[in-house]
């Protein structure tokens, strides 16, 4: 996945939610309707989640040093992990705080009905505008694979994040709507309250699942199966490799990848040589998987186990 498509659907969500957080701040100063406020806040975390992972996208640009000898590639997953703590605690358990409140001490709209109406359909359009880029952006890396496990198993933490939230956005919306349009044909503002409960169960939902996700790369990945597949295709391809004795890989960012493996290459063949064949196996490697920049491989002689000789 390339940094400049996660970056242009940011950069399009981002937009999309300053603009509907300013509305509907105005719509619940207006009607003073709860979920209005839960929607709000949840458009102003998702605003700071966007800046949060444009810096860390920036931040991890930077040069390796001699105590980040690998760079700083895993800055995108540290922010991608803070955007799912942000999400859960501005987001969603506000949003369960408020439905608490006016489930407890209810209140009908009483003026300005029909602004929260107009908004959350305005802002749904919004929304969707947003969503709508991210899975333009994400069909580009995506290929054959179903949603959930583009959002599993994608290195790159931005676009998967951007479609997780602008869906959960629009949901919200689906939500507040519900709530909203329910209460001002009751009367009864305990309508109000459940959509907002709504919308923070689907908050917290959303942010778990991001915590889980960016976790596991946090922690650190190895490449995918495809990749895994063609770097063994291009270390067995040339002279002087036997075998592959094992090996590892790991990202060390979303488009770098540290590969480290061991071959098993002829005895009789001399250092020169030895050299020689590990050089043309990284340039193969590079070759295959390009965002394989990190390459080590040891050369070593195999010796099959011995069978296990049974008790007598």
């Amino acid at each position: 996945m390339s940094a400049e498509g996660g970056t242009k659907a940011i950069v399009a969500a981002l937009a999309a939610n300053l603009g509907i957080a300013v509305t509907k701040f105005v719509a619940w100063l207006l009607t003073s309707s709860s979920s209005m406020l839960a929607e709000s806040i949840h458009s102003v975390a998702d605003s700071g989640n966007q800046l949060l992972l444009l810096i860390g996208g920036k931040r991890s640009r930077r040069q390796a040093t001699p105590d980040h000898p690998f760079g700083f590639g895993r800055e995108r997953y540290i922010y991608a992990f803070i955007v799912s703590i942000v999400l859960f605690s501005l987001g969603g358990l506000f949003a369960l705080y408020e439905a608490w409140h006016k489930i407890s001490e209810p209140h009908p709209i009483e003026s300005w009905q029909w602004v929260p109406v107009v908004v959350l359909v305005v802002a749904i359009g919004l929304e969707s505008y947003s969503f709508r880029t991210a899975i333009k952006e994400s069909n580009r890396t995506r290929g054959n694979t179903s949603w959930v496990d583009y959002v599993r198993r994608a290195k790159a933490p931005e676009l998967p994040v951007v479609l997780l939230e602008d869906s959960g956005a629009l949901l919200g919306l689906v939500f507040a709507l519900f709530g909203v349009v329910m209460t001002l044909l009751t009367g009864n503002g305990v309508w109000d309250g459940i959509g907002t409960a709504m919308i923070g169960v689907l908050l917290v939902a959303i942010a778990a699942i991001l915590a889980v996700e960016t976790k596991s790369l946090l922690i650190g990945e190895g490449a995918s199966p495809e990749a895994t597949r063609r770097i063994e295709q291009a270390v067995l391809a040339g002279e002087g490799v036997e075998r592959i004795i094992h090996m590892k890989t790991l990202h060390l960012g979303p488009e770098e990848l540290l590969v480290a493996v061991k071959i098993a290459v002829p005895s009789s063949e001399k250092a020169d040589e030895v050299a020689r064949h590990i050089d043309e196996t990284e340039a193969r490697i590079r070759e295959a998987v390009p965002i394989a920049r990190v390459i080590y491989i040891e050369p070593d002689i195999y010796r099959p186990a011995k069978p296990a000789v049974a008790p007598g």
